[in-house]
């Protein structure tokens, strides 16, 4: 159980949610894990299948506290809320800010200083983990490169260029990364971003990861409220989330491509888990595909603490706590967006 902004969050398995007078109870088996007062709480967010008592869906429906589900996985299930009063306004500001690209800047901008931020601390990080295994005079002069972007990113009104700027970071991050490579040299390599299809067992791994990573962003934007189909850096296109391809930039390179070079230099992965089809294509076997879930479920219960709230939370809230900031600032609670800033 841990409480954050306002909300609950119910990440134990086989918990059930009850109400007693003005309290939420929490019971696993009959046995009572917790007791919290609900006069304070927005939104209480449960992991699992269990449920909660009708008589705590009707007290939270009738004051507005939001009840979302969500698989243990991080799948959205369902969220219950009584009169949509909070929730129209919240979406209509979204829709109106998406429809402006100078608002919709001001918000993307702040998705980009974290990618590029963390992108650089990734570096340095190398650098000073493994000063005799790469180009530390490369690292560096990267990492001043990225300096310099952030700070043309935080100026900048302008969609277009901001995406320019974007992919020059993103260039130059992209020419360190296969010396991040530390192990099985032979079968890891990075040359270049390769999407649909991956043409090796990085890409492989990367795009799969970034799809994990999507749907965990898509699932808390739709737990707070917001539409994750309508972005402000990627714009609108039918089928696409575009919102939670907005917001899981900042998490691009500190959640996921951190967490395929683990995989790679531990060992986790070796060459026999992938396979190549006849169009060039490398995917993971079933057996590497089940590894894979494995690791990534227990990379989220990692604990951290998040740089702008100061509090400890597992990797797998990170989501949910950058969505409701972002529904906190377009609710005009917060002056801008906070990234999520890792060092």
């Amino acid at each position: 159980m841990k409480k954050l902004l306002n909300t609950l969050f119910i990440n134990q398995p086989d918990v059930y949610l009850s109400l007693d007078g003005d309290n939420i109870v929490l019971l696993k088996e009959e046995e009572k894990l917790g007791r919290l007062p609900l006069h304070n709480l927005e939104s209480i967010v449960s992991f699992g299948y269990t449920g909660a008592s009708p008589a705590l869906m009707g007290y939270c429906a009738d004051r507005n506290i939001s009840l979302v589900f969500f698989t243990m996985n991080g799948r959205f299930l369902a969220r219950v809320i009584g009169e949509s009063r909070g929730n129209v306004v919240l979406r209509k500001k979204q829709y109106r800010v998406s429809d402006d690209e100078q608002m919709s800047a001001k918000v993307a901008r702040n998705f980009i200083v974290g990618k590029i931020y963390n992108n650089k601390w990734i570096i340095e990080r190398m650098t000073r983990d493994y000063p005799l295994r790469v180009n530390v005079a490369q690292f560096k002069e990267i990492s001043q490169q990225l300096s310099s972007l952030i700070l043309e990113v935080r100026e900048c009104e302008d969609l277009e260029r901001l995406r320019g700027l974007e992919g020059q970071a993103a260039i130059s991050y992209n020419k360190l990364f296969d010396q991040m490579i530390l192990q099985q040299k032979e079968d890891f390599y990075f040359h270049f971003r390769s999407r649909r299809p991956p043409l090796d067992n990085v890409n492989a791994m990367l795009s799969f990861a970034y799809t994990l990573l999507a749907n965990d962003m898509a699932s808390a934007l739709e737990g707070v409220g917001l539409d994750a189909y309508v972005g402000f850096l990627h714009r609108d296109r039918p089928g696409r989330a575009s919102l939670a391809l907005d917001v899981m930039e900042e998490l691009r390179g500190v959640y996921v491509d951190r967490f395929v070079l683990s995989l790679i230099n531990k060992r986790v992965v070796s060459k026999d888990d992938f396979l190549k089809k006849e169009n060039g294509a490398v995917i993971m076997t079933d057996d590497a595909r089940k590894k894979f879930l494995t690791a990534w479920q227990n990379k989220k219960q990692e604990k951290i603490t998040h740089p702008f709230l100061g509090e400890k939370i597992a990797w797998g809230l990170v989501p949910h706590a950058q969505a409701l900031l972002l529904a906190r600032y377009l609710r005009n609670d917060l002056d801008e967006y906070p990234p999520f800033l890792w060092k």
